[in-house]
């Protein structure tokens, strides 16, 4: 769980490098909140529900597509700033500048680079952005 909330102790903190296990566990947490938060949507009747038809060549299709409501936004928003931070301290961990993050502007082809980019390993030893959070341990962790 220390894990997780570590981007949020750091808001707002975009110099230094943050490990892979910071990352993606964060990304874990931000996943388990949207979908307690779309559940409670759907308890309430808050979220917007579109139910769709259209009959084709082939058939008769039918569907619902949920999309979040005022809930979701408002985490969304919360998270937004933290999740920058933290995914620019990842790419500094990979010695890259925090810019590749503008990568996103290409659909497909920008997150699939950036989820390369987040998979790798860190460079070992410190580099431009800082010391190893491996070799340098984690402060905030050490406390508990």
């Amino acid at each position: 769980m220390e894990w997780m909330l570590l981007p949020l102790r750091r808001y707002a903190k975009f110099s230094g490098r943050s490990r892979p296990k910071e990352y993606w566990m964060f990304i874990l947490f931000l996943i388990l909140c949207f979908t307690a938060i779309a559940i409670i949507e759907g308890a309430l009747g808050i979220s917007t529900t579109e139910h769709w038809a259209q009959s084709g060549q082939w058939g008769f299709d039918t569907g619902y597509r949920t999309r979040g409501g005022p809930l979701t936004a408002l985490f969304g928003l919360a998270v937004l700033i933290p999740w920058i931070a933290v995914a620019v301290r990842r790419l500094h961990d990979s010695d890259r500048s925090g810019f590749w993050l503008l990568i996103l502007f290409f659909p497909i082809i920008g997150s699939l680079v950036l989820l390369v980019f987040f998979v790798m390993s860190g460079t070992r030893g410190p580099n431009r952005f800082g010391p190893d959070p491996v070799e340098a341990g984690e402060p905030e962790l050490a406390k508990g």
